[in-house]
């Protein structure tokens, strides 16, 4: 990468960075903060949490059309605004329903598509690669930051202290988007990021797609009801106080990635999905089950070390089925239904999870997401037998002799290519093939090889 695509994709990375920590510090922070916010309910609480969700899956898509039409600057700018604007209002809060209407507008800075759409329009095809996982490095590492800087900064700061330090974050990340970022010249046609509305039902009645976009929604609802009771559980041990809750985090966040290895190592050897689909739901349903079942100190732990592991191998291999399910030009309309359905997913899990321990316990909060669970398990068992199929982004070469139709039919001829969208524009050629059979090089003769991206 030269220098403007690595400030670009530092700069991205940076600003994703910003937006996770101010959404999720609040996390592990919010059910154990019920006495300092005036009107709080169980529902109410869960309705906090949850809310920004709502507003992150009904504007995502539109915003990031809309960076089509005014620039990707321009969106991202008005994102960052309402963040901060949502983060101000959260932190002055002296009501929990100025509190919800915070955390609402936090939402609606839904800037995930178009952040990705500049970093395609500043990167060349045979460098977004690379920068998408320098992007990707920022993201991984958000959420568990969040959890670990969440308790910590409340012990010092407070509730509202957390609130404002995102709004500080917030205007931080409009610093790197002015001063850091260039302002793209011409907006690439970029398939991989770019959502396109008249596949939007193709995509939703995909067979192997809806079981994804049904997996990410049911793991993060778990995500946000379990963190409406794993803080009060850690505190019902009477062995771990709030203040120490980060300690715990980081050392349940690093062996849970220890632990994920010998499953990561499993799927690189497994040609069916299903069956790492299963274990890694196992997991999930495991752990509800021990944090419903026993109280106990170490049993809590472990629990919650089950879901970890669970939830962020579910993190790793369900954005890379998506990928694999997907026509050729489709991925980013396909991941742009999938992070709508996670938004909703965590909503979900704020508004059901207040709404049962509002009148009942924890206890029939993890029944019901045990029963979930099931239920997904039975999904998971009934997906359709899965191939190697893959993704691949190629440079089209020196093709010129050929028109549209010609070069489609010359890819598609070559063994494994399953199928081939062509962007005239950008020359590059987006294709859907079989790993058992496709040979790289096979398409030396279209396309420069070493230029290829998957």
């Amino acid at each position: 990468m030269n220098q403007q695509e690595f400030c670009a994709a530092s700069g991205i990375g940076l600003l994703y960075l910003v937006r996770m920590l101010g959404l999720f510090m609040v996390l592990p922070v919010l059910p154990v903060s019920a006495l300092e916010i005036t009107g709080a309910t169980p529902f109410l609480l869960g309705l906090a949490i949850g809310i920004y969700g709502l507003s992150q899956a009904a504007l995502q898509i539109p915003l990031g059309l809309l960076s089509d039409r005014i620039g990707r600057k321009q969106v991202i700018g008005l994102g960052l605004g309402l963040f901060i604007a949502g983060s101000l209002i959260a932190g002055f809060a002296e009501n929990i329903h100025v509190l919800i209407l915070g955390r609402f507008m936090q939402g609606c800075g839904a800037i995930a598509s178009s952040l990705l759409a500049l970093l395609s329009d500043l990167t060349r095809v045979d460098q977004r690669a690379k920068a998408m996982a320098l992007v990707g490095i920022a993201i991984a590492g958000s959420f568990g930051l969040s959890l670990i800087l969440g308790p910590l900064i409340s012990s010092y700061i407070g509730l509202s202290g957390i609130f404002f330090l995102t709004a500080a974050l917030g205007l931080l990340g409009l610093v790197i988007l002015l001063l850091f970022i260039a302002t793209p010249q011409v907006r690439s046609i970029n398939l991989d990021t770019k959502v396109q509305k008249n596949l939007i039902g193709v995509v939703i009645g995909n067979q192997g797609l809806w079981r994804l976009n049904l997996s990410i929604f049911v793991s993060h609802y778990l995500l946000v009801s379990l963190f409406m009771v794993l803080p009060v559980l850690f505190l019902n041990t009477g062995r771990i106080e709030f203040a120490d809750h980060s300690l715990y985090y980081l050392a349940l966040l690093g062996i849970s990635f220890i632990g994920m290895l010998p499953f990561m190592w499993l799927s690189d050897r497994l040609t069916d999905v299903r069956v790492l689909l299963v274990l890694v739901v196992s997991l999930a349903l495991i752990a509800c089950w021990i944090m419903g079942s026993f109280a106990g100190y170490w049993w809590v732990l472990f629990a919650a070390l089950l879901f970890f592991i669970a939830f962020n191998l579910l993190e790793v291999v369900l954005p890379a089925q998506v990928s694999r399910q997907s026509e050729a030009g489709a991925r980013g309309t396909a991941m742009g239904v999938y992070t709508t359905s996670q938004f909703l997913g965590i909503f979900a899990g704020g508004a059901l999870g207040g709404w049962i321990l509002s009148f009942s316990d924890y206890n029939t909060l993890l029944s019901v997401n045990v029963g979930l669970i099931v239920v997904w398990l039975c999904v998971c068992l009934s997906f359709p037998s899965t191939s190697p199929n893959a993704a691949r982004t190629i440079p089209l070469g020196e093709m010129s002799y050929l028109d549209a139709n010609q070069r489609v039919e010359a890819l598609l001829s070559l063994d494994g290519v399953i199928d081939a969208v062509i962007i005239e524009e950008e020359q590059v050629a987006y294709l859907k093939v079989d790993e058992s059979v496709f040979i790289e090089e096979s398409v030396s003769k279209w396309a420069r090889p070493e230029e290829s991206t998957k």
